[in-house]
């Protein structure tokens, strides 16, 4: 009997070092990860408030290229977008776009249902903290959900009504983007299909470039933009400064908008990624605005600043729906084409009688169009014919529900302003104020 417990003493004592290396696993494990979840957790907020910024971007690249007496209703529009979105998204938007349980009806009849965040002070000893928190998941998909509808206000502007076009916001970031994002991030059925769309080319700037089609159609050109003779009459903006500032603004936050859909940060092999899709969203955004420069040499003699901006966007829309296959050189050549898209594609959209104001259909439609098509180029498990059913799938959703959603609008509340108030400016028509007092109506 002293024998045996003697053994199993000895045993028990041999087994202490394997106890804790087992110990020492389990524990290193669960740091690691708690560490992804901090880190990934960052990366969301980090890119969340960056993609936020784009909004101060389009604010600014829409303010230079409307004329002054039109300023102060495009700054308002554009703040009053982004705050619906925020309270859209949390109160339908995000639980729609995230089915709770699959795609039956009780999981889109759970979407009806205000998000919730963890509990103030959740610890690490939760039990299932998940790849992120739930706050800046939230925050960060958001802040796509309001770009969408920050490509639609440009489109539209000084000529249509302050309120009809908040009432689309509304639908917009509360159902319409939602709908369309979830069949792709949210699991739906294009996901199942294979179509890919890293950061939003067709989910997020087609998608709006979509909805603002369906609401110049609806709405009309300006007076003035197209003589009796069908020729473009040029509405130059007040203030390309403004402009310019603007672009470069967005061509930041756009780091946080292709950066961020990495989705992870919790390894070295995501933080590679992560500066991969910096340098390549760089890139493709700079091609776009030198290839917009030499082609407007070319063609009319002169470099023409407001192709270059557009150029520059062009190109970021062309790489967002993928951003981290291809090499510098394939990022080069996506962008290249993105602006080569926008020089050709905005006398086109003008030729049609679709009075866009700052050229948001050819950049965030047509080039994301193509940006989506491309995606087959670099990355070998995807298909140019599913890359294209995705992008028309999404594309006739969107548009044939807000064409709906504008003629509603339209025969309820109106859309569009008198003639004397839109030669007279919106800025005093319907704010009763106006950006640049001090100067002329321009």
């Amino acid at each position: 009997m002293k024998l045996l417990k003697t053994v199993a003493l000895a045993g028990g004592i041999a087994a202490l070092p394997a106890l804790a290396l087992a110990q020492d696993a389990a524990a290193t494990g669960e740091a690691a990860a708690h560490t992804s979840y901090i880190l990934t957790t960052l990366l969301f907020l980090i890119g969340g408030f960056l993609v936020m910024w784009m909004a101060a971007g389009f604010a600014m690249l829409e303010a230079g290229l409307v004329r002054s007496k039109n300023v102060a209703m495009q700054l308002t529009k554009n703040i009053a977008l982004f705050s619906i979105a925020g309270i859209m998204y949390w109160l339908v938007g995000f639980n729609l776009m995230y089915p709770g349980d699959g795609w039956s009806i009780a999981g889109y009849l759970g979407a009806f249902a205000p998000t919730v965040l963890e509990p103030v002070g959740v610890g690490a000893d939760a039990t299932d903290l998940g790849y992120a928190s739930v706050g800046s998941d939230f925050f960060f998909q958001l802040m796509f959900c309001a770009t969408t509808a920050s490509i639609v206000s440009g489109t539209l502007a000084e000529r249509i009504k302050l309120w009809p076009f908040l009432v689309f916001v509304v639908v917009l970031t509360g159902f319409i983007y939602p709908i369309e994002a979830s069949w792709q991030w949210g699991g739906g059925w294009l996901s199942e299909m294979g179509f890919s769309d890293f950061a939003g080319s067709t989910l997020v700037h087609a998608a709006g470039g979509f909805a603002a089609l369906a609401g110049a159609i609806v709405l009309g050109p300006r007076i003035g933009k197209y003589n009796k003779d069908g020729k473009v009459v040029p509405i130059p903006g007040s203030n390309l400064a403004l402009a310019t500032l603007g672009t470069f603004i967005l061509w930041l936050g756009w780091f946080g908008f292709n950066g961020g859909s990495q989705l992870a940060m919790g390894t070295v092999g995501d933080v590679a990624d992560i500066s991969r899709i910096f340098a390549n969203t760089n890139m493709a955004a700079a091609a776009g605005a030198v290839t917009a420069l030499i082609v407007t040499q070319l063609v009319y003699g002169k470099a023409d600043l407001t192709m270059v901006l557009n150029g520059a966007l062009a190109g970021l829309v062309s790489i967002t729906a993928e951003p981290l296959a291809p090499s510098l050189f394939q990022a080069l050549i996506i962008g290249a084409i993105g602006g080569v898209i926008v020089v050709v594609t905005v006398p086109l959209i003008d030729k049609m009688k679709i009075d866009d104001v700052v050229g948001a259909i050819p950049v965030h439609l047509i080039a994301g169009l193509w940006g989506t098509f491309i995606v087959a180029w670099t990355n070998d498990g995807a298909s140019y014919g599913t890359q294209l059913v995705g992008f028309f799938a999404i594309g006739i959703f969107v548009f044939v529900v807000s064409l709906v959603v504008w003629l509603l609008i339209k025969a309820i509340m109106g859309l569009r302003v008198s003639e004397e108030e839109e030669i007279n400016g919106l800025d005093m028509a319907e704010l009763g104020m106006e950006a640049y007092p001090e100067f002329s109506k321009g």
